[in-house]
């Protein structure tokens, strides 16, 4: 049931909304007079003009006289990858699939960080985010994931800490939500998630690695909240590797003092 701890070229580029003009080249044929470089010199430059008019109207954005004339139907479709959703809820949940994306994301989030391996939090975390009816199953179930026996094959003590000198490294990252049944009262979302686990230290025999895994969250509506009943966990989707340099234990554990995790996610 544990999340996230599965122990099992870079080229010239002019980035979004960024054009190149390329001019006409400079004409190495004999000169024709004056008249004909004027008229060739306007020409290029209404060109030009025009090109950064046609940009600049293309990157606008709109101006509200497109919904006056053509309605909400001619606006280009959101990008699947865009982000989505009026303005963060600051305490539960819409009672719609967004909200329902919204509470899973957070809730792999929670059950994905290193609270999870101290008892107190633990339970803590559990009972916030559980429905009522299915808190003991949960709670029982994540104990037994995180036994004395696993916390010591880490590298960590009974109450989940790491060695003096040494920090212990467990976050997950949601990068995309998916629906996969919905109902009043009950949802299923899919979570894709970015995970780190690991020790830093020079001497650590578990140091802090990378992995890919999507999040199966059921939920339930209860009390005036999305509410989970139910988690699992499969590897991937996982991209190739690319072609960055390793950090030192020093810059990792450095890193995660000073970045702090997030606690809301969509």
């Amino acid at each position: 049931m544990s999340l996230g701890d599965d122990h099992q070229s870079s080229g010239d580029y002019d980035g979004p909304g960024r054009t190149r003009l390329r001019l006409p080249e400079e004409d190495t044929g004999p000169r024709r007079g004056g008249r004909s470089s004027s008229r060739s010199l306007v020409t290029v430059v209404g060109v030009v003009v025009l090109l950064i008019a046609a940009i600049a109207f293309a990157n606008r954005g709109g101006d509200g006289s497109a919904s006056a004339k053509g309605g909400s139907a001619d606006r280009p479709k959101t990008s699947a990858t865009a982000p989505s959703g009026t303005r963060p809820v600051q305490s539960g949940f819409a009672h719609d699939e967004q909200g329902a994306q919204s509470a899973a994301a957070n809730y792999a989030v929670a059950l994905g960080s290193d609270g999870m391996f101290d008892t107190a939090r633990r339970h803590e975390i559990v009972q916030s985010l559980a429905d009522p009816g299915w808190v003991d199953r949960l709670q029982s179930g994540f104990d037994a994931d995180y036994s004395e026996a696993f916390l010591e094959k880490i590298g960590l003590d009974k109450n989940g800490k790491a060695p003096a000198g040494v920090t212990f490294v467990n976050r997950t990252v949601p990068i995309g939500t998916k629906v996969t049944s919905f109902k009043d009262s009950a949802a299923t979302v899919e979570v894709w998630c970015n995970g780190l686990f690991g020790l830093t230290g020079e001497k650590t025999t578990n140091p802090v690695t990378s992995s890919w895994f999507t999040v199966t969250m059921r939920l339930s509506w209860a009390g005036n909240d999305w509410k989970v009943t139910e988690t699992s966990q499969r590897n991937g989707p996982t991209p190739v590797p690319g072609d960055n340099p390793v950090s030192g234990a020093d810059e990792m554990s450095k890193a995660v003092e000073e970045f702090g995790g997030f606690t809301y996610a969509r």
